[in-house]
């Protein structure tokens, strides 16, 4: 165990935090116009491993968790189908950035439903996860993606990867 976590968790947890980061990495270039290929392609690869190895935990029933690991594969594959597939040609190109967007939406939501459920501060002000401390912070990075989401779309003119 380390850090309280047995090493496949904590593996899902270092792959899951190098997706945010290389996310917001090439979220920030898209929203620049620039699509930054090594960020991006670090950013499916790793959020797409992120997924995979989600499902390999044992599980008996099926679980919040296992829904987003769904959606958020679902969406990643749209991504790469448009980005390596179709190069972002006409609709692909809002394809990708969506799709995209939506998949690092996904894991940073995650990162908050685990931040509140571990961080002992924010667990004492949302014990249960439906207070209005977590509703607010979940509110705010749905918010926050959805207009960069909308940025992306609007800004970004990059025609091949």
């Amino acid at each position: 165990m380390i850090l309280g976590m047995a090493p496949f968790t904590l593996f899902h947890v270092i792959l899951s935090l190098i997706g945010i980061a290389t996310g917001l990495v090439a979220l920030r270039g898209w929203l620049a116009s620039e699509l930054r290929p090594r960020w991006t392609a670090a950013f499916l690869a790793s959020t797409l491993a992120t997924t995979v190895t989600g499902f390999l935990f044992p599980f008996t029933a099926f679980t919040p968790a296992i829904g987003v690991g769904i959606i958020t594969t679902a969406f990643l594959l749209g991504a790469i189908v448009a980005l390596y597939v179709y190069r972002l040609a006409g609709r692909w190109r809002p394809t990708f950035l969506i799709c995209s967007t939506i998949a690092l939406y996904f894991n940073v939501f995650v990162l908050v439903v685990q931040a509140f459920l571990k961080v002992e501060a924010l667990n004492a002000l949302a014990p249960n996860g439906n207070e209005p401390p977590f509703a607010i912070a979940q509110g705010i990075v749905l918010l926050a993606f959805l207009t960069a989401g909308y940025l992306c779309v609007r800004r970004f003119r990059a025609v091949s990867p």
